[in-house]
């Protein structure tokens, strides 16, 4: 694919953040981008109207004449034409980014981990800027980049999906679980997505691998890069693991597990990812251990809201999947109401069976999900149909006693009902301050 667009027609589709990142980079580089989106919008139409660039409805006239068409992630590569050359946001990023990248996926944890990343490099004093999934698209983050300088990247199936040329020095997986089924059709092809990252690698680079994911160890055999390992079971040949209470690599202890100021087993994992990373780029131990130790965590990742008569809430609105709501479960000890629902990403509920029944004291249905995660659930723990969030947060509050705890973790997307999990998490956190004040 050439990477001289200059003069070229190229058709952006989908005009979210990273479409738009997408148009300015075109512009910069001298191409003729011609924005395309299913929904246009009047703030659409004129923003793209002050850079000069024209917006059209998507439809097969739309891509006419034009040299190549430019993906934003939330574009099913299937409603694109077949007979133009189509690139993903990324990889038109990795044509001109500067700096060594370490891309960061999985089906669960790679925000935590992509920030957590950032925080040790800096805390290093190694440069760096975060992006990708989380934040600024890598499109935008082309004119910070300099050679000297990190690019600390979350990676999403639907980004890495498409890349061709765009290589990560230091790629980190840290776990493949069935997600995003409603647009990939399978797990094998959900999980041929994630394994681009380690595909497209050099000699030179680092593939950073959970050795205790089936799917994720397997990446090893897929990629050309050397491999470290970071594990919470078991002793591993390079990398970190955890031996007792204590991460260690190479036989010297970076930290005890106590130490760690997130909750949960998967949280000790993304530690250790980061911590390879970070490694990797230069961080010593005792600089990771001390950034760590000061890390504040990331919004909408179990992120304790209040104690309200001896109730604790927390919201979790990223757990969009099963598996990262089985995480959050095994965060807590027990005595759980927590929010389930939303919009269903072709998920099987049944796996939060064994888990509610044992610390749940009922689960509070919301969302369009709401009778077939019923349906998977029966008998389980008894089910509230709750249908929104404020009735869900202010049942959950009449009926929970002292050292209980109401958890958001719906295992949903949040587009039924919200604009954004953020959206779902802050109208979570907003309902949860108003019950606060209406007690004092």
């Amino acid at each position: 694919m050439p990477r001289e667009l200059r003069g070229k027609t190229v058709a952006v589709a989908g005009m979210g953040r990273s479409g738009f990142a997408a148009v300015e980079l075109l512009l910069e580089r001298g191409a003729k981008p011609r924005a395309v989106d299913l929904n246009p919008t009047e703030q659409m139409r004129a923003r793209l109207a002050s850079l000069g660039v024209e917006l059209f409805q998507q439809s097969p006239d739309a891509f006419a004449g034009a040299d190549l068409i430019v993906q934003s992630p939330g574009v099913p590569l299937e409603t694109l034409p077949a007979d133009f050359p189509v690139i993903g946001e990324l990889e038109l990023a990795g044509y001109f980014l500067n700096g060594p990248v370490i891309g960061i996926t999985g089906s669960n944890g790679k925000t935590t981990t992509t920030a957590l990343a950032g925080h040790i490099l800096r805390e290093s004093g190694i440069a760096c800027q975060v992006g990708g999934n989380i934040g600024t698209p890598p499109a935008a983050m082309v004119r910070t980049s300099r050679p000297d300088q990190w690019n600390v990247l979350e990676l999403s199936s639907f980004q890495l999906e498409t890349i061709q040329e765009f290589k990560a020095d230091v790629a980190v997986c840290l776990n493949v679980t069935q997600n995003h089924l409603d647009r990939h059709g399978t797990f094998e092809r959900y999980a041929d997505a994630k394994a681009r990252l380690f595909e497209t690698q050099r000699e030179d680079g680092f593939a950073v691998l959970n050795l205790d994911d089936p799917v994720c160890a397997s990446f090893a055999r897929r990629t050309r890069a050397a491999v470290q390992w970071f594990s919470s079971k078991q002793a591993v040949p390079t990398g970190f693991a955890l031996c007792g209470d204590k991460i260690v690599s190479g036989g010297e202890a970076l930290m005890r597990r106590q130490e760690i100021p997130l909750r949960g087993l998967h949280n000790v994992e993304n530690v250790m990812a980061a911590a390879c990373a970070a490694r990797i780029a230069g961080a010593t131990l005792d600089q990771i251990a001390a950034a760590v130790k000061t890390f504040p965590g990331v919004e909408h990742r179990i992120e304790f809201v209040c104690s309200i008569d001896g109730v604790d809430y927390y919201n979790d609105s990223k757990a969009t999947s099963v598996d990262a709501t089985l995480k959050a479960i095994d965060s807590f000890a027990g005595g759980l109401w927590i929010i389930l629902g939303g919009k269903d990403k072709g998920s099987d509920y049944s796996p939060l069976r064994s888990a509610l029944r044992r610390k749940g004291r009922a689960a509070l249905l919301i969302g369009s999900a709401a009778e077939k995660i019923a349906d998977h659930l029966n008998g389980a723990l008894p089910l509230i149909r709750c249908g929104d969030m404020e009735t869900a947060v202010r049942t959950a509050h009449r009926q929970a006693r002292p050292g209980d705890t109401v958890l958001l973790a719906p295992a949903c997307a949040s587009f039924d009902q919200f604009r954004s999990f953020e959206h779902r998490g802050e109208v979570f956190k907003e309902l949860v301050r108003k019950l606060n004040s209406e007690e004092r």
